[in-house]
Parts: structure tokens; sequence; C-alpha cells
């Protein structure tokens, strides 16, 4: 059992074997919707196995970097999703390159830091920033979870709104938020999310097959189509499968990458992986807190998280389909359940990678509701919200500058104000093409600027008014 009186089980704790499975597929479960999400949105739904493979690799390499001292899962990230879409015109090897160019991103910045140090990343990025970046992380989330929590997966025509949907992403929300607070029994206390799914997908199942029986297809939350469709023709791959990874997809096809088509590629990817850099930042801090360590200034330190972070997610890629991140989810995860023992990482790594060969575990975990999981989703990215705010609980927000920079990130964030760069003209002079900067990222840009302004204001008021200096001190 853990030391910190915060956490259950801390990160080097080693809880029974029993209990690491269950860990292990509760963080699986956690981290699902997002890392499925991504190939799905790019138009690779078939590659949902490669993207479970990618992310479980992914997360080992990371693990290693890190020398097992930060307990996060990488998933496939969001922010390269236009980039996905620029390199995708070049097949798989398009994405595989734009992975190597996001990655080797993070490789040159963690050599820099090995070598100057991260004290200019904490000038650059204090509290006054890292905070509300992170509470918006979880709050440009709440749209995307509010909006499947009333979605019925079976229910095409009402698919937009329906409220057996609802019921059942509360029920699953309220069994999560149960089963966390009370302490009567321990080990369910660690197993929220399971048992809030669980919860979820049966009272999902009930009314779908009272709908079935009446022929109501409002009542018909959950879509079994991917079981029947595995089960249609029953082959050995109905069972047993290899996921059809970026590299096998870049070897079959027949696409030529030219200079100019590496180009696009790099633009594409290279500024977004420098931002996404500073939400690698603000995720470790998040952690950071979570478990009473410094996981960006002393151990592992900034230099190894980037490196695991980066190398993971181009190792990721390679044997999967987009590019990972460490992910908001896993460590909601973490921070809900108080148990941030790394086996349980280790664990859900190793179950995506079996898992991702077996068809019918992958169709089912594809039936999961998309209102159960946002009742999931309603917890976790509440947290990561939360978890933000609480890093700047202690700012004098009474002070302009510290008032400033707050608002300017949320307020851009919330917002969902976003850069798009454009960077090709079509002949009729409009513009064909655009690298599109995150909201969370432009929120953060415009925080680091706003205050670095304000800072260089005070100190050159301070320099010529010795009076102001005196008030300062």
């Amino acid at each position: 059992m853990s030391k910190n009186p915060n956490l259950v089980y801390d990160v080097q704790d080693r809880p029974p074997l029993s209990k690491v499975f269950v860990f292990g597929f509760q963080q699986l479960l956690a981290i699902m919707a997002a890392t499925i999400a991504v190939p799905t949105i790019i138009g690779l739904p078939t590659q949902i196995p490669a993207a479970i493979l990618g992310a479980g690799i992914g997360t080992i390499v990371y693990l290693l970097f890190t020398k097992n001292k930060s307990p996060v899962f990488l998933g496939s990230s969001f922010a390269f999703l236009n980039s996905l879409g620029v390199a995708l015109a070049y097949g798989y090897l398009g994405i595989i390159v734009g992975s190597i160019f996001a990655g080797s991103v993070y490789v040159v910045l963690a050599i820099i830091i090995k070598f100057v140090g991260t004290d200019w990343v904490a000038k650059l990025m204090p509290p006054v920033i890292i905070g509300p970046t992170v509470a918006i992380i979880g709050l440009s989330l709440a749209g995307s979870a509010m909006g499947d929590i009333v979605k019925a997966s079976a229910d095409p025509v009402n698919g937009g709104y329906n409220l057996i949907g609802l019921l059942c992403g509360l029920v699953t929300f309220f069994t999560v938020v149960i089963f966390s607070t009370q302490k009567r029994f321990k080990m369910m206390k660690l197993i929220p999310f399971i048992l809030g799914i669980a919860a979820g997908y049966l009272v999902a199942t009930i009314f779908t097959l009272i709908g079935m029986a009446a022929k109501c297809d409002y009542l018909m939350i959950i879509n079994w189509q991917p079981l029947v469709d595995n089960f249609t023709n029953v082959t050995v791959e109905s069972f047993l499968t290899y996921p059809r990874f970026a590299l096998i997809g870049a070897i079959k096809d027949d696409v030529t990458l030219t200079g100019a088509g590496v180009a696009e590629v790099a633009i594409a990817f290279l500024p977004v992986a420098f931002v996404v850099f500073a939400e690698h930042i603000a995720d470790h801090k998040n952690l950071g807190s979570i478990i009473g360590k410094d996981l960006v200034g002393k151990d592992p330190g900034l230099t190894r998280t980037l490196l695991g972070d980066g190398v993971g997610s181009m190792i990721g890629t390679v044997f999967g389909v987009c590019p990972n991140t460490t992910y908001g989810e896993s460590v909601g995860c973490v921070a809900i359940t108080k148990n941030a023992s790394i086996v349980s990482i280790w664990m859900a790594a190793g179950m995506c990678i079996v898992l991702s060969f077996l068809s019918p575990i992958m169709c089912l975990l594809q039936t999961i509701p998309s209102c159960v999981m946002g009742g999931v989703c309603l917890t976790l990215y509440g947290f990561i919200a939360v978890s933000g705010l609480k890093m700047f609980k202690d700012l004098d927000l009474n002070e302009n500058h510290n008032l400033f920079v707050v608002s300017a990130i949320l307020i851009a964030g919330i917002g969902g104000l976003a850069i798009k760069i454009p960077y090709a003209i079509a002949d009729n002079g409009a513009i064909s093409k655009v690298i599109t900067v995150t909201s969370i990222a432009t929120a953060l840009i415009l925080g680091i600027v706003t205050n670095v302004v304000l800072t260089a204001i005070e100190k050159s008021k301070l320099g010529k008014d010795p009076e102001a200096k005196e008030e300062k001190e």
C-alpha cells in the first residue's frame, strides 16, 4: 500500500496480480474512446485495432524512457488531426514521415533541455499559464462528452439526441461517482469506471432488447453490428487477426513521396509538435501534482518524458496508425481511483497489444454506446478541468497581470479560438491548404505572449521608477 496519504497505490507499489488485471483493464477503458476516435475521424475506421496496438507499444516505450516513474498512458493524439489529413494524401508513408517529424521535435527539445536545463521552461510557463491551460484541456472536451452522452449508437434517425441514451449516460456517471466516493468497499473504489460502464451497458442492453421486440428505433441504444459482422462468415479471422498497422500499409501502398510531399508533410506536423510540447508539460505538471512528485524538474525529468513521448509516438505510429501523446483521461483515472501504480499502466499497455489481435474483443469494445462513454468522460474531463483550476488557486487574481493572463487563456480556449495558417494557394487565388493550430494551443500561445509582454513592461517600469521598485519589494 502507498506511503503517500493521497494515494491507495503509489507509483512503485505492486498490487496483487488479480487486481492488476482489473486496474489495467480500467485504464484501457478510460483511454479507449479517444484512442479509437482518431482513426475513425480521419476516415480509417478499419484501423482501430492498429490504433490500439500502437498505443500499447508507444506506452511501453514511454515507460522505459521514464524509468517507470511516470504513470500515464499514451493514446492517439487529437492535436494532429489536421496534420493527418494532409499526410493521408501520401498514404501510410505520409503518416509515418509526419510522425517522425513530430517525434523529432520532442527529441531535439529533450537534447536542448539536457544541456541547458529546465529553468527557461519554468519562466516561460509558470503556474499562471500551466493552470488555466490544463483547465481548458478538460473544458474544451466538455462539448464532446456532452454530445456523446445523449447519443444512441443504434438509433440513426434520432441519433442527434436520445433521452434514453442520456439516462444510460447518467447511470454510468452516478455509478462512477458513488463507487469513487463510498468508503465501505475498497476494491470497488478502485474500479469505478469498470463498474460505471458495466451499469450503463446493462441498462442500455435492456432498452435495446425492448426496442428490438417493439420495433422501436428510439429505444435501441446499442449497435451490435460489429459483432454480427464479425461472425457472419466464421473464419479464423473472426477470432484471431493481425492489425494492419502503418508500416504494412506503407509497404502495400503504391504511393511515391516526393521532396515536395515531404516538405508539405513537414509543414503540417512541425508547428503542431512545437505547440503540443507545451501540452506535454501541462500534463506532466498535473500528473506530478497528483502523485506528489516533480516529474518535469527532477525525476525522471523533462528530458526523459519528452524522449519517451516523442520516440513512443514515432514507434507507436509505425506499429499503429497515428501519433500518440500522453492522455489526460489516463491522468484523470489515476487521480480519481488514487491508483498510481506503474504496474497498472504496464498491464494496460500489454492488454492493448494482446487485445488488438482478438477480433471478438475489439468488436465488443466497439459496441459500448457513445452515451455510456459520455458518462465516463463527464467525470474524467471534469477532473482534468478542476485539476487545472487547483494549480492557480494560490495566485493573486486581484493583480491585473495574473488576471489578464488567466482570462486570455480561458476565454480563448473555451471560445475555440484557433489559428489557421495558409500555406498553399490555388490557381484562382483562393487558399487551398492551411495548418490549423488547435484552440488549446492557440490559448496557450496567447497566454505566454501576454505574460511575457506584461513581465517586460513591469521590469521596464521598475528600472525607470525607483518608487515602483520599492513598492514591488
